[in-house]
């Protein structure tokens, strides 16, 4: 069965626990580009060009990086950024596990959707138009969220792997198509 639309992933966080106290202060000094308010937020934000993402990096030892197109870029990101701590003469393991916390992805469904009915026909739907224009559907296997619009366009959240994105897209492209 061949599935009409393309699958474009927005954002991709992942985080990374080096396990070592990171001196804040010490990076901040040897390192460009850095944001460090401790009195607003606890970490460093460390903006990355290529590949782009930013990336906070918190005194104990934690990673995020949050805005990459792929996990091959987090995974980039999150390396090129303990290489810097490392630089900044901060002992930090060779090894470090590296997770996927979330990847938002967004495709266009090749028709146009009535949300009134699927509220209607669809569980764990939940729609107010007056408040917000897209119908929000969770759903169990795998865990994730979606937005639906009128338009066709929808917007997934919270899956853990491109492959979970795919699964659920195409899940939910079915059981719309069983609705109509």
């Amino acid at each position: 069965m061949a599935m009409g639309f393309r699958i474009r992933i927005e954002n991709v966080v992942a985080s990374a626990s080096l396990n070592v106290e990171i001196p804040l202060e010490k990076v901040v000094v040897s390192l460009e580009g850095i944001e460090y308010e401790p009195e607003q937020f606890p970490g460093l934000v460390l903006r990355l060009k290529n590949p782009k993402a930013a990336t906070l990096i918190f005194s104990s030892g934690k990673i995020v990086c949050t805005g990459a197109k792929s996990p091959k870029d987090t995974n980039e990101a999150i390396a090129k950024v303990v290489s810097m701590i490392r630089k900044a003469g901060i002992k930090v393991p060779r090894k470090y596990k590296i997770q996927i916390e979330n990847i938002v992805a967004s495709a266009k469904l090749n028709r146009e959707l009535n949300l009134d009915s699927i509220a209607f026909s669809l569980e764990n739907a939940e729609y107010e138009p007056e408040q917000f224009p897209g119908l929000v559907y969770r759903m169990d296997d795998p865990k994730v969220a979606f937005l639906l619009f009128g338009s066709g366009k929808i917007v997934c959240t919270g899956a853990r792997s491109i492959a979970d994105v795919r699964r659920a897209v195409e899940k939910l492209d079915r059981k719309l198509a069983s609705l109509e």
